[in-house]
């Protein structure tokens, strides 16, 4: 029986439902929306996208065995057995991706939203990252409060302009969605050269924050808070500092654990009890690797260590341009009550040699190391960058990334002509079967030399596995939740994405 539905599902695969219902992008590459009422009978939502792009999240039918039974390669689900709760998955709408979004059609960027943010009809992306002022990918340098003297906050006006209407918008798509706010720098007139001159340092890049402005500092994030909350954008969680080791971005502040442990302890964290400010605190969000600085590494753990800053924390954040993912095994093991989380990651000119050679190679590392490296090192949430970037990369700031790729591409010729690349699928494939609030869950028994797999229950009790087949040859498997089984061959370098 189990060869006879092995057989079947290898056919299917040769001829998966990918009728192009959906808006293509520039490659002709189709995006397969969920059949209509009536259409698709099949038990098992399954989701499946090829490093060729042979399959670009095609919808292929799967049904369950008609007897429940262990096979030599199941995967036994025990939704008994839970882990971590997860919050989301999405990308970063950055200043440039509002640009970007802002040049389209109003009927062409509605339905872009639409796809990538809609729960039930489109991926259901559900959180995001924006910057506290500006980031390497904005218009121009500029924080909430650049006239000296705290009294002078006030949103930019390039963020009422641009982020207000797009967060409007996906919220009215997705009304749960979260946001993570992160600051690039601080305003210039609170930076100084160094902690020991304390020489005011008039410049976007690098600088330290004065500890005479610390107080500032915490109502300057305060007032951030309870101004975006106003303009009906709650945050669900700040960062105190993107890249806080990296003096080298356009917009950068570098600011060493001791310090993030100060200010948290003694400005920001009783301003934010004072003010009644619910939104969680995250620290560190940078590289696994510490920009190989001595003195920074464990930089969270050196935090929570102090009990008096550590009760105000809720975890840290992460990104992997540098470092090995299984830094996050120390960070758990240390403090397993801390919550983790991935925060950035983009592809760009330096993967690989052609855009296509990027995407083959991007969406097998990403899925592997970020995606399922992190869920299955405790991580409750993954965000990509820049969710929307045109075909020169940009727009962006002299000094920051000219040569990242957006999760999609946008051609400036037309500001409608879309390259989704791999990011935008590694996040899908998360997002489509992970609702929020799902817990990851145990699974067990069959490995294979390049599958990673991680499972999860929903809110609603249906079960999803999320699989990467990274090796060179098909990888059948068997899935086991007690009550039904499944079975399907996973093409080579292949993710798939399942839920039932």
């Amino acid at each position: 029986m189990y060869r006879i539905q092995f057989f079947i599902a290898l056919l299917l695969l040769l001829n998966p439902l990918s009728a192009c219902k959906g808006q293509g992008n520039g490659n002709g590459d189709p995006i397969i929306p969920d059949p209509g009422p009536g259409e698709d009978t099949s038990q098992v939502a399954l989701y499946a996208t090829s490093s060729d792009k042979s399959l670009l999240f095609s919808k292929v039918p799967l049904n369950f065995n008609k007897q429940n039974y262990q096979a030599s390669n199941t995967i036994n689900l025990n939704s008994a057995e839970k882990y971590q709760e997860m919050d989301g998955f999405g990308a970063a709408i950055t200043g440039s991706a509002c640009y970007n979004l802002l040049k389209m059609s109003e009927e062409d960027r509605a339905a872009l939203l639409k796809e990538v943010f809609h729960p039930v009809e489109g991926m259901g992306y559900s959180y995001v990252r924006i910057s506290i002022g500006c980031s390497d990918f904005s218009l121009d340098e500029y924080t909430c409060c650049d006239t000296k003297g705290i009294e002078n906050f006030a949103i930019h006006p390039y963020d009422k302009r641009d982020l207000f209407p797009i967060l409007k918008q996906i919220l009215a798509i997705n009304p749960h969605l979260k946001i993570m706010a992160s600051p690039w720098t601080c305003p210039k007139w609170m930076k100084v050269n160094n902690l020991t001159e304390l020489k005011p340092y008039d410049n976007w890049t690098s600088g330290q924050l004065n500890p005479r402005y610390y107080n500032d500092y915490a109502k300057y994030f305060v007032l951030y808070v309870k101004e975006m909350e106003a303009n009906g954008f709650p945050l669900e969680s700040i960062t105190i500092q993107n890249e806080p080791l990296n003096r080298g971005n356009s917009a950068s502040l570098y600011m060493g654990w001791e310090e993030q442990r100060d200010f948290i302890r003694d400005h920001l964290g009783p301003a934010f009890e004072a003010a009644g400010v619910k939104t969680r605190i995250v620290v560190f969000d940078h590289n696994f690797n510490y920009d190989n600085i001595a003195s920074q590494r464990k930089y969270p753990l050196n935090i929570y260590a102090d009990p008096d800053a550590a009760r105000y924390i809720d975890g840290s954040a992460w990104h992997a341009y540098g470092g090995s993912v299984s830094e996050l095994d120390a960070i758990h093991a240390g403090y397993p009550e801390k919550n983790i989380y991935f925060t950035e990651m983009s592809i760009g000119t330096w993967s690989a040699a052609t855009k296509e050679e990027c995407f083959s190679n991007d969406l097998m590392w990403n899925m592997r190391e970020v995606c399922l490296g992190s869920i299955n090192r405790w991580c409750r949430a993954v965000i990509m960058w820049n969710l929307l970037l045109d075909d020169k990369h940009g727009p962006y700031r002299p000094g920051g990334c000219g040569t990242c790729y957006g999760c999609i591409d946008i051609q400036s010729s037309n500001y409608r002509t879309l390259t989704r690349n791999s990011h935008y699928y590694t996040m899908a494939h998360l997002s489509k079967v992970v609702l929020p609030g799902a817990f990851r869950i145990k699974s067990s028994g069959f490995t294979a030399v390049g599958l990673y797999t991680s499972a999860f229950i929903n809110k609603d009790g249906s079960l999803a596995l999320v699989a990467l087949n990274d090796s060179g040859t098909p990888i059948g498997i068997t899935v086991n939740d007690g009550t039904h089984s499944f079975a399907w061959s996973i093409p080579p370098r292949t993710v798939a994405s399942f839920r039932w």
